[in-house]
């Protein structure tokens, strides 16, 4: 019985990997800034595309809905330091697990849920047990020498129940992030006492232009400590 579902688990790999391979080979990706998602120019069918992050797309394969296939755009050689921090980080609630990975791209176990950013968007409630699991999450790829940076409402993903983190591939860079404290901080100060009492819907507009400001803070404070020393 076990070896027979061996077997099959190992035929259903190896199915996912060749599909890989072909996309690998079909797929067109484009990085227009360094400062905007990577963008693929084209599907090939039957393949979905899920998302687009600073490095790499993710597709997905009626075949095999369980997994995806993420294709680097740019910074290629940021995939092999994101299989190190798979590997480091071994099986946790708080991540995915990547199960193959090639030149160019990676396949990942599929995490089916809803970002914290589209949590806003549609007025979907987030529960303080999210946080803390990410909390837990972030402690844990500490514990492991790793260091969790670009966590944000993006790449964290609410999946039954559980708050996940979805993209590990800046957890290698050695620098200071407070992406997660100060989207921690907004949480239980703003957050916790409007929002989550209320179904309200949040526009990408409004989001975005956050998400800009922000961006544009970080760099001010960066640059008042600077001017400081």
């Amino acid at each position: 019985m076990i070896i027979g579902l061996e077997f099959e688990l190992r035929n259903v790999m190896e199915h996912i990997i060749r599909l890989a391979r072909q996309l690998n080979k079909e797929i067109l990706i484009e990085s227009r800034s360094p400062f905007d998602p990577v963008c693929p120019v084209n599907t090939p069918y039957p393949w979905q595309m899920l998302g687009c992050g600073n490095y790499a797309a993710v597709f997905s394969h009626p075949d095999h809905p369980e997994y995806v296939v993420k294709i680097y755009g740019r910074d290629e050689h940021g995939l092999l330091e994101e299989k190190k921090v798979y590997d480091r980080l071994g099986k946790h609630p708080g991540f995915s697990v990547c199960y193959h990975s090639e030149q160019r791209f990676l396949i990942l176990k599929r995490i089916e849920g809803m970002t914290l950013y589209d949590c806003v968007h549609k007025g979907v409630k987030i529960n303080e047990s999210v946080i803390y699991d990410i909390d837990e999450a972030v402690g844990h790829a500490r514990d492991k020498g790793l260091f969790p940076n670009d966590v944000h409402g993006k790449n964290v993903m609410i999946s039954n129940n559980r708050g996940i983190i979805v993209d590990v591939s800046d957890f290698s860079r050695y620098e200071t992030c407070r992406k997660w404290k100060d989207l921690r901080k907004a949480y239980f100060t703003i957050y916790k006492k409007t929002l989550y009492h209320f179904s309200i819907k949040i526009p990408y507009f409004v989001l975005n232009g956050v998400r800009i400001g922000y961006r544009y803070y970080r760099k001010l404070k960066i640059s008042k400590k600077q001017g400081s020393k």
